[in-house]
């Protein structure tokens, strides 16, 4: 997929449609900054010291995607996909076997689990789990939340890739 076959959402589409439309967006930017590069130029850290890799960031969002549609708002008790005890952050401190077929493929399917949990509950309907501070938040917040978490990490991906390849774009 190239950035030109994201589609956005209808300018009239209701409010859920449009959440759902603009967090599909900016899960498909994402997909969009690590096409076309090897397996090394995903974990490439480009701006040292940071351990900020297009690979790690995958693995990051695939653990919010875990943790936001699957523990918090359906209550779902899961463990980490990468994180240890030791190590909190592990999606971040990679490894010579960590690779983009098992990031890319455990990121969508906890894509697909979020969008067969949310198709039980309505944008007022409130978490079966809680956040750190013991908060439930509705399936709204957690949508608006999304968008922001990838709209925001999609900036950090734009820059990682152009250092890469040069390659830049939406």
């Amino acid at each position: 997929m190239t950035t030109d076959e994201r589609s956005t959402p209808a300018l009239d589409a209701g409010e859920r449609p449009m959440l759902e439309g603009w967090l599909d967006y900016h899960r498909a930017t994402l997909l969009s900054k690590c096409e076309g590069l090897t397996d090394d130029q995903l974990r490439e850290a480009s701006v040292p010291p940071s351990a900020f890799t297009l690979l790690g960031l995958v693995r990051h969002l695939a653990e919010n995607e875990r943790g936001w549609f699957r523990e918090i708002l359906a209550g779902e008790e899961l463990a980490p996909l990468y994180g240890t005890e030791e190590d909190p952050d592990r999606e971040w401190h990679l490894t010579g076997a960590d690779s983009w077929e098992e990031a890319r493929t455990t990121w969508l399917a906890e894509i697909e689990a979020a969008r067969a949990n949310v198709a039980r509950y309505g944008l007022d309907d409130v978490s079966v789990g809680v956040g750190r501070k013991g908060e439930p938040f509705t399936l709204r917040w957690i949508y608006v939340h999304m968008i922001e978490e990838y709209a925001r990490h999609n900036g950090h991906a734009d820059l990682v890739r152009e250092r890469i390849d040069g390659a830049t774009g939406v």
